[in-house]
C-alpha cells in the first residue's frame, strides 16, 4: 500500500494529488457516466464468487459490481438481485450467459427488478435479446475478443464493450489485452470500451485510459478479497501463486476441442491431461464413439469450480485465476483494493507530470 490513500486528509489537500484526481476523473468520465459509479472499475462476473456480498461491496466502495448469473434459474436470479439491492443502493449489473436455455426469462427478471446494466457473455448475443434489454430501459454490455466482432456488436446496438485479453482468469480468448487494445481502442470512440485481463494495478489502468479506454474490469484481485465468500484455502492459493502458475487448459487432440480456461495449475489440471489421453485411447480402440468421447472430456470438470471456491478443494477443483494473481500478496477489503488502485493511478499521473516538466 502507498502511504497516502485517496481518502486521507493529505490526499484531499495535496494540490498535486487533487489535480491528478481531477485528471483521472476526466480520463474515465465516459465510464463513470455510463456506469453511474464513482470510479470506472467493474467487478468481473465470477461464478460462485460474484454474488450479493462481493457485488454490493464493490458498488458500495465506488466501483460497479456485476452479479454472475451463471446457470441460475430465473427465480434464483431474482432472489440474488433482491438480496444485492438490500445491501446497496448504488448501481450494479447482471452478467447473463447467452447460451442459457432460459435467457429471455432471465432478461425479464433483470428488467422487472430495475437492473440498469445487463452484461451478455459466453457467445455472440442475438439481435432480439439486445433489443429486448434496451426496450426494457437497461444498457447492454457485451464482450468483444476481436476488432471485427466489436464492430459487429456496435452495429447490433450494444451500449458498451469489454475487450478481455487472454491474461484473464476463467474462459479466455486467444489474444492478449495489449494487442486487443491496439486493435480496438484507437478506432472505437462512439461507445465506452472497458479493458480486462491481467489488470492488478492502477498505473496499468491509467495506461489504457490514455489509449481511449473508458475504464477497467478486474476479477482476480476481488476474488481474493475479504468481502469474497470464497473458501480461505481458495484465497490462500491466490496469495501463494505467481503469474506463471495461472495457465490455460491444454487440448491434446483437435478432434476433441477443449474451451481454454485459465486457472492455477494443480493436481486436477494434471489429471485432466491424463483423462484426455485415456479418452483418446478409448476412442481410437472403438470403445467410445466420437460423441461419447467429447462428452467424457467435457464432463471432467463438472462441479469442479464449486469444489474449489465453496468447498476449498484447491487440488482437485478448478481454481480459475488470471495472471494478475501474482500481484496478490494478502487479503484486502474491496474498499482497500479500490483505494489502492486509485492511489496507484494518481501516482502514475504525478510521475508523468514530473517527466514532462523535466523535458
Amino acid at each position: 500500500m502507498n502511504q497516502t490513500s485517496p481518502s486521507s486528509p493529505t490526499a484531499a489537500t495535496d494540490p498535486r494529488r487533487v489535480a491528478a484526481r481531477a485528471r483521472l476523473d476526466r480520463l474515465w468520465s465516459a465510464g463513470t457516466r455510463f456506469l453511474g459509479s464513482e470510479v470506472s472499475i467493474l467487478g468481473g462476473a465470477m461464478s460462485w464468487i460474484s454474488e450479493r456480498h462481493l457485488v454490493s461491496a464493490i458498488s458500495n466502495a465506488g466501483g460497479f459490481g456485476v452479479l454472475a448469473c451463471g446457470a441460475m434459474e430465473p427465480d434464483r436470479l431474482a432472489e440474488e438481485i433482491a438480496a444485492t439491492q438490500a445491501r446497496t443502493s448504488r448501481p450494479f449489473g447482471v452478467n447473463l450467459i447467452t447460451m442459457h436455455p432460459r435467457l429471455d426469462d432471465l432478461v425479464q427478471v433483470c428488467l422487472d427488478a430495475g437492473v440498469g446494466h445487463v452484461v451478455l457473455a459466453g457467445g455472440i448475443p442475438s439481435g432480439p435479446v439486445i433489443r429486448a434489454i434496451k426496450d426494457g430501459g437497461a444498457k447492454v454490455i457485451a464482450f468483444a475478443p476481436a476488432f471485427v466482432l466489436a464492430k459487429r456488436l456496435m452495429r447490433m446496438g450494444v451500449d458498451a464493450l469489454v475487450i478481455e485479453g487472454s491474461e484473464a482468469g476463467g474462459h479466455v480468448g486467444p489474444v492478449s489485452l495489449t494487442v486487443l487494445a491496439q486493435e480496438v481502442l484507437p478506432f472505437i470512440r462512439d461507445i465506452p470500451v472497458f479493458v480486462a485481463g491481467g489488470l492488478g494495478r492502477g498505473d496499468a489502468i491509467v495506461s489504457y485510459l490514455e489509449q481511449g479506454a473508458a475504464g477497467a474490469q478486474l476479477g482476480t484481485r476481488f476474488a481474493a478479497s475479504t468481502d469474497s465468500i470464497a473458501h480461505e484455502r481458495f484465497k490462500k492459493a491466490f496469495i501463494r501463486a505467481s503469474a506463471r502458475d495461472a495457465v490455460t487448459s491444454v487440448q491434446l487432440d483437435e478432434r476433441f476441442p477443449v474451451i481454454p480456461v485459465r486457472g492455477l495449475s494443480n493436481e486436477g489440471s494434471r489429471r485432466f491431461l491424463t483423462h484426455q489421453a485415456e479418452t483418446l485411447r478409448r476412442f481410437q480402440s472403438g470403445e467410445l464413439t466420437k460423441e461419447q468421447a467429447q462428452l467424457d472430456i467435457e464432463h471432467f470438470w463438472a462441479g469442479s469450480l464449486r469444489r474449489a471456491v465453496i468447498e476449498g478443494d484447491v487440488e482437485n477443483g478448478s481454481v480459475m485465476a488470471g495472471q494478475s494473481v501474482g500481484m496478490i500478496t494478502s487479503e484486502q477489503s474491496v474498499r482497500d483494493i479500490i483505494a489502492e488502485l486509485v492511489d496507484q493511478a494518481l501516482d502514475a499521473l504525478i510521475r508523468q507530470e514530473d517527466r514532462m516538466r523535466r523535458e
